[in-house]
């Protein structure tokens, strides 16, 4: 049995998808494992991970702007604004999606559908830098 770990960032531009395959599957083949499983955790809690359609973008957009309207920013109930009208919102949007993703590796690779895709949904405003921690195991 092997076990890999690693950490990467990236920089988002505000609110919208950030496609991060690449980057996972890169620490997939470093890590040597042929059969088992990667998971992937984004440490933030106004962010959130989604396994996607990543051939086209407006798929992702419509989503985006779904969630705009699911959890609107200009809600006068929230309590927790202590960084903008885009706090609470954000975590909000967090909890009804995902931190995390697990996914089977067989053949040395992820075992994603055809057009599916990991991407850091940020619900954030502005700019942040999004720590990501993978982990594979397996034989």
């Amino acid at each position: 049995m092997k076990a890999h770990a690693e950490t990467f960032e990236i920089t988002t531009r505000g609110k919208g998808t950030y496609e991060i395959t690449d980057e996972v599957a890169q620490i997939v083949r470093a890590s040597g494992v042929q059969t088992g499983l990667v998971t992937v955790l984004v440490q933030h809690t106004s962010a959130s991970l989604v396994l996607f359609e990543n051939a086209d973008p407006s798929a992702r957009r419509d989503l985006e702007l779904f969630f705009e309207r699911l959890v609107p920013e200009d809600s006068r109930g929230f309590v927790h604004t202590a960084e903008g009208a885009d706090d609470s919102p954000s975590h909000i949007r967090m909890a009804l999606t995902r931190s995390g993703e697990s996914i089977p590796v067989a053949g040395g690779r992820m075992a994603l559908g055809t057009w599916q895709g990991i991407f850091v949904f940020e619900h954030r405003r502005s700019l942040h830098r999004r720590r990501l921690a993978v982990s594979v195991i397996g034989v």
